[in-house]
């Protein structure tokens, strides 16, 4: 790869991987405008590593606060709000997990279209801007309750889907249940750390099985900016969503999925 593409790719997916805008559908169009090859498996674990490393380092003290908590859970020193959180967690990833191991082949194969890609985009959107205009309420991550988790953690499994968005499905469930703006986004990013660990973990897996050829440069400068440019997304967009919400992401995803549709179909 050439250092542009290294910049291009890695900046796209660290942004692209926590908006609520689908990253597949950004970086579907890569190779569409431009005569790049496929960066392979190896940068495409580079880049997951990055977005992950941003999230982490982001939430630090949430997450340190919810492992420290939930041992003391396991040992039965009582469950409080952040063991809580914790376990809310892992019961909402486990939708998402299932059907990714069932139907992941059925996914690649037959669902990265940029019909639906555009759909996907539009319809979404749609549904992100109505919970975001009509359904939000006031509570935080720290306020879910089991029906609430079960509901978002479901959404979750739409993600699935290409053109979806990951954490705008969250969001929009959780803005459903009645979450604020910014718990809603908050819980979506805990939520992206076993996703991210997950969808990585499968690329390493076939990343060894074809036992590529490694660019280490590129995979660490492609690690340092997709980590950087997550950390930001992550930090701007908590801030950009408490004034002005949700709607113009949601005017984004319309406009892109419509001309992804009348690019690619009319």
């Amino acid at each position: 790869m050439d250092w542009l593409q290294v910049v291009v790719l890695a900046v796209v997916q660290g942004i692209s991987e926590f908006l609520p805008v689908s990253s597949s559908a950004h970086l579907i169009l890569v190779p569409v405008l431009t005569d790049w090859q496929d960066q392979g498996l190896a940068f495409d674990v580079a880049l997951h590593l990055g977005s992950l490393s941003a999230v982490i380092i982001y939430f630090r003290r949430e997450i340190w606060q919810m492992v420290i908590n939930s041992l003391a859970a396991i040992s039965g020193k009582g469950v409080n709000e952040d063991a809580r959180l914790a376990f809310w967690v892992t019961l909402a990833t486990i939708p998402v997990g299932l059907v990714g191991l069932l139907l992941h082949d059925v996914i690649s194969n037959y669902m990265r279209s940029t019909l639906i890609i555009g759909i996907s985009l539009i319809g979404f959107g749609l549904l992100l801007g109505y919970a975001d205009w009509r359904m939000r309420g006031t509570r935080s991550e720290y306020q879910l309750r089991l029906k609430d988790v079960l509901i978002i953690g479901g959404a979750q499994a739409l993600a699935l889907i290409p053109g979806t968005s990951r954490s705008g499905i969250t969001i929009t469930a959780a803005l459903m249940v009645g979450m604020s703006r910014e718990g809603a986004a908050r819980f979506s990013f805990l939520l992206s750390i076993p996703v991210i660990v997950l969808a990585g973990g499968l690329e390493a897996i076939g990343l060894f099985n074809a036992q590529q050829s490694v660019d280490w440069t590129a995979m660490l400068v492609g690690t340092l900016l997709s980590g950087v440019s997550a950390y930001l997304c992550i930090h701007y967009f908590l801030v950009i969503i408490q004034k002005i919400g949700m709607q113009p992401f949601v005017i984004y995803r319309v406009l892109f999925g419509a001309w992804l549709l009348w690019f690619f179909h009319f």
